[in-house]
């Protein structure tokens, strides 16, 4: 019994050690012993029960009390006082309430609905904002004022034949084949009678002097140059090919830039617009490849399945209510089989 006290008291110092700087204290029993005196009796027990007090078992001190603030250890920081707000809501962009929503002037169009892709007209409508005593006939009127009236007509004309052999891009500049192409394709824009609204062309030579060439047939049109329909690689192909194997990062150079121009411009008329519009894109094979596979909703790895001919036209067409048509893809039939090429 002894030997189970004595592990018990080694086991409670371990637990609270006595620091050897803090004075011992008096004894909660009485004052200390001094030197030389005889151990204090401990107090008899029943059989079986062990005393109460370990410090009184083989003459051992107690172990006193715990320490304190200042002898050796740290006085713990106070507790922070517990804050109770109500819960904020998180506002919506679309909200009535939100600071964004009132900025914006009711008549004005929504950041959506000038995005180049122009989203559905239900998906631009605040809901919140439906007054219930009008209902529908409230929700149908600013659908109107979003939805599309025109069709978009878009004519895709790929660069005719061009010197593939030169070194720097600004030296490839067209054939006497590739100008005699243009002159037909030109030709073949004029005799459709239509008032084209617009040329935009890639910033690249042989595009340029192809466009400088078809607009002589097309009085009056204006010419848009940008950067956006420059040639490249717009995405990986499938299945992959042996004679053409650009480098993986020209895919993520040319690819986003060439979905850019996708999404500038494939999509609804505005809803300002009032009357069709025909527009003409005269750029290169892989970006027209890669806008067809695009605007029919076709996976997009396929475009180089497709085959385009020097100075041909695709028409697409792109409906009020955003459905997409292909007119012709390719159409060079206006020209003679002697002047068809594909380089």
């Amino acid at each position: 019994m002894l030997c189970v006290l004595q592990q018990k008291q080694q086991h409670a110092l371990r637990r609270f050690p006595v620091h050897a700087n803090r004075t011992p204290s008096p004894s909660p029993r009485g004052p200390a012993r001094p030197s030389g005196a005889a151990p204090a009796q401990a107090p008899s027990t029943s059989a079986g029960a062990a005393p109460r007090d370990l410090s009184l078992l083989e003459g051992q001190d107690s172990p006193g009390p715990l320490p304190t603030a200042g002898q050796g250890l740290r006085e713990p920081p106070p507790a922070r006082p517990l804050r109770l707000s109500p819960r904020k809501r998180r506002r919506r962009p679309g909200d009535p309430d939100s600071p964004r929503a009132a900025r914006r002037p009711e008549g004005n169009m929504s950041l959506a609905a000038r995005r180049p892709h122009r989203r559905e007209p239900l998906s631009l409508v605040n809901l919140r904002k439906r007054n219930l005593e009008s209902g529908e006939e409230e929700l149908a009127s600013r659908l109107d004022h979003y939805k599309a009236k025109a069709t978009r007509h878009i004519f895709l004309i790929r660069h005719s034949q061009y010197h593939v052999d030169a070194s720097l891009e600004k030296d490839r500049t067209l054939t006497p084949l590739g100008r005699e192409q243009a002159e037909l394709t030109g030709l073949r824009l004029a005799s459709l009678g239509l008032k084209f609204n617009k040329i935009v062309h890639s910033s690249m030579t042989r595009a340029v002097e192809t466009t400088d060439i078809i607009s002589k047939h097309l009085p009056g049109v204006c010419k848009v140059s940008t950067d956006l329909l420059r040639e490249g690689a717009p995405i990986e192909p499938d299945p992959p090919v042996s004679h053409w194997k650009p480098e993986a990062v020209q895919y993520y150079e040319d690819g986003a830039r060439i979905e850019a121009a996708f999404r500038n411009y494939i999509h609804r008329a505005d809803a300002k617009q009032q009357e069709d519009s025909y527009e003409i894109f005269i750029c290169h094979a892989n970006v027209i490849r890669y806008i067809v596979c695009r605007a029919l909703q076709f996976p997009p790895e396929g475009w180089l399945r497709l085959s385009l001919n020097n100075g041909s036209i695709t028409h697409l067409v792109v409906r009020p209510d955003g459905r997409v048509a292909l007119r012709t893809l390719g159409d060079t039939g206006f020209m003679p089989p002697d002047k068809i090429s594909r380089s």
